[in-house]
């Protein structure tokens, strides 16, 4: 490693933010974030024999680094999101399959409705997709223990009339042979629709009985297997929440205190910053700040529209959205939700109020 680099990394500063590491001519290579600068970027050079091949690749790479300091974590994670977006680095792109993106389509395809994985939406007319979801082997894996456990695995699913060798096995329940089990069919994938919309549960506590009854049994492996169906079948719904809510367009105001004596103001529509400014929150009295930050909400809120929506579900869209609901659903977000009706002047009541509250539970 470089002097200089080692000299840079020992005086980077225990603060949050995002580092920029580039190659011997000075391209930007990779863009990370960081709660404390300095100990994340000594993890790359020490201690890296649980490092997987592409980071090791990558810090062979490394010759120099920038970085730019946010006042707050959240805000670093948000600005790495955009600096990926911009300068697109070599090494975050290794590290994100191009082809990640996974799409769950129900589609009315021979004698009964499928259920598809795609690389896109399925294109048929009265087809239901959900997605996109980052990580396909997380879907195929939900979506076997979604058969699985519902007993339709079927090996014939173009069959009318035989059954098929899973039927014999217990993993089908014969749908591919007609009659009675295809109305039992469509009833379990009336279920799956459900599921996937946020409407109901059945499936999830029919893999959690499977589970808790290979334990009962001592069969360690089949139990581990439903947990991992489990886990992939939560993160499918965990998504889903997160496309939902960012296609609610919500106007959403964070207020993160920094130091002691200041708050960090952040104004969201959607998944996208639309403001954000450092305020001494010790120079000011409640009134004041109070005033200023519901300024500020009607402003900019007022005049985004709909700027979130228009935007396409891409990629770095999901990423934002996704570290926007974990902020907000974490114990340590400081945020409120505000409604439309409140921007408008009947409604300054309200969000004054709701606004002295978030304050209140801040600083």
């Amino acid at each position: 490693m470089p002097a200089t680099l080692t000299d840079k990394i020992a005086n980077l500063p225990l603060t949050p933010g995002v580092y920029l590491m580039k190659d011997s001519l000075g391209h930007i290579i990779y863009v990370g974030k960081a709660k404390h600068l300095r100990k994340r970027v000594q993890s790359y050079f020490y201690n890296n024999k649980g490092h997987s091949p592409k980071v090791k690749q990558l810090v062979k790479h490394i010759r120099d680094l920038d970085y730019r300091l946010t006042d707050t974590e959240f805000e670093a994670f948000m600005l790495e999101c955009q600096l990926i977006k911009e300068l697109k680095p070599m090494y975050n792109r290794k590290m994100k399959n191009p082809l990640a993106y996974s799409y769950i389509s129900i589609v009315d395809n021979g004698p009964y409705r499928q259920i598809e994985i795609g690389y896109e939406p399925s294109p048929q007319a009265g087809s239901l997709s959900y997605g996109p979801y980052t990580s396909r082997s997380t879907v195929e894996r939900a979506v076997q223990g979604i058969k699985e456990s519902q007993r339709i695995l079927c090996s014939s699913p173009h069959s009318r009339t035989t059954r098929c060798l899973n039927h014999s096995l217990g993993l089908c329940i014969g749908m591919c042979g007609g009659g009675e089990a295809v109305k039992q069919y469509e009833a379990v994938m009336e279920q799956i629709i459900r599921l996937l919309n946020g409407n109901s549960s059945s499936i999830v506590s029919g893999l959690e009985a499977r589970m808790e009854e290979a334990a009962l049994r001592f069969d360690y492996e089949t139990a581990a297997k439903y947990r991992d169906y489990l886990g992939a079948v939560h993160s499918l719904l965990h998504k889903e929440k997160v496309i939902g809510f960012t296609g609610e367009n919500k106007n959403i105001v964070v207020l993160e205190p920094v130091d002691g004596q200041s708050c960090k103001l952040i104004l969201i529509k959607g998944s996208v910053i639309l403001y954000r400014t450092l305020l001494a929150a010790e120079d000011l009295s409640s009134g004041q700040l109070t005033g200023m930050i519901t300024t500020a909400a009607r402003e900019y809120f007022r005049s985004s529209s709909l700027v979130a929506a228009t935007e396409e579900m891409s990629r770095h869209k999901i990423d934002e959205a996704q570290i926007i609901y974990s902020y907000l659903k974490s114990s340590s977000g400081h945020y409120l939700l505000v409604p439309q009706e409140w921007l408008e002047d009947d409604g300054r009541a309200e969000l004054g109020e709701a606004m002295n509250e978030l304050i209140g539970n801040a600083l």
